[in-house]
């Protein structure tokens, strides 16, 4: 085994409870690292772990000879430049199935709140309005069973997703860039389709520069009125401004965003604000159990490699 560098653990152990020892004999952790600093830092690694830390073509050219491994800490790679890792003789590797269930079961949450209005009885509660109690429901509460849920991407978490959906009885509409036959309850069809005749849409597509903005006006403009958008996958695959003008005119009835263009969004994102819109911070992945088994993979990965068996190579 060789030496391995974590160089922003801070991303993974926010709370101090991870144990990366088990990554080899010598791994040096940083809780973070900047651009300029990263070059000192492998210096002498064999291996480096990042959790979606941006490296630029120029800086990976620039490692040295003896490091051989980058491991991204997660599903999305889309941070790492392949090609430029390709051409120093880098093996990429990443974690593609650590979280499935847990984010599968953010992107339900979010359905689930959505169709009963929580987050505008939440506001209404912490304001002292209690007229949900005293008087008739005010707000909309809607079944999700007999809905059709559109699902855009069907990898790992996507068919969990699609497995709970059929398990509430909801209808599946799929698109994905790889056909596949139709099953009971669930038709693979086109994403203008999937637009048009879904109540909810989730996405579960990685961030490519042909899935980026994949939901952007001309898409919002296909949703019926009274759809709602799920996004727990990667932020910019919405455009979060043209989002924002579709809420602001009922283009559709809401969102539940996990992963926001920009993150942290900045202080005065109206999305906070807007009582058809429930914010989370990422949180999909960010469970204990879910961060020691990403811990754990890491680990297989790192290991498997050095033994000259890789594996969850995307490079």
């Amino acid at each position: 085994m060789g030496k391995v560098v974590v160089l922003n653990a801070a991303k993974m152990d926010f709370d101090g409870r991870l144990d990366f020892s088990v990554l080899s004999d010598e791994v040096k952790v940083y809780a973070d690292s900047r651009e300029d600093e990263i070059l000192d830092r492998v210096q002498d690694a064999d291996a480096i772990v990042t959790k979606e830390l941006v490296l630029s073509p120029e800086l990976v050219a620039s490692f040295p000879e003896r490091l051989k491994l980058i491991c991204e800490a997660g599903t999305g790679y889309n941070n790492i430049p392949l090609e430029a890792a390709r051409a120093k003789g880098i093996t990429v590797c990443n974690i593609p199935a650590y979280s499935t269930q847990r984010v599968a079961h953010t992107a339900v949450m979010l359905m689930l709140n959505l169709a009963s209005s929580m987050q505008k009885q939440i506001r209404m509660l912490a304001a002292g309005d209690r007229r949900n109690f005293s008087e008739h429901l005010l707000v909309p509460h809607v079944e999700l069973n007999g809905k059709t849920l559109g699902v855009i991407g069907a990898g790992n978490i996507g068919r969990c997703v699609i497995k709970i959906a059929r398990a509430l009885e909801m209808n599946v509409l799929v698109y994905t860039r790889t056909p596949r036959a139709d099953e009971d309850g669930v038709k693979y069809t086109t994403l203008e389709n999937v637009l048009r005749e879904s109540d909810f849409v989730s996405l579960h597509c990685p961030l490519t520069d042909k899935t980026r903005h994949i939901i952007d006006a001309k898409a919002l403009e296909m949703m019926k009125p009274t759809a709602f958008l799920i996004n727990t996958s990667r932020g910019a695959l919405v455009d979060e401004p043209a989002l924002i003008a579709a809420l602001n005119a009922g283009r559709i009835a809401g969102a539940g965003l996990d992963v926001q263009e920009t993150e942290p969004p900045a202080s005065d994102n109206p999305l906070y604000d807007m009582d058809n819109v429930i914010l989370t911070p990422h949180m999909g992945w960010k469970g204990m159990e879910t961060r020691a088994r990403l811990v754990s993979i890491i680990s297989d990965d790192i290991h498997g490699f050095f033994a000259g068996r890789p594996i969850n190579v995307v490079s």
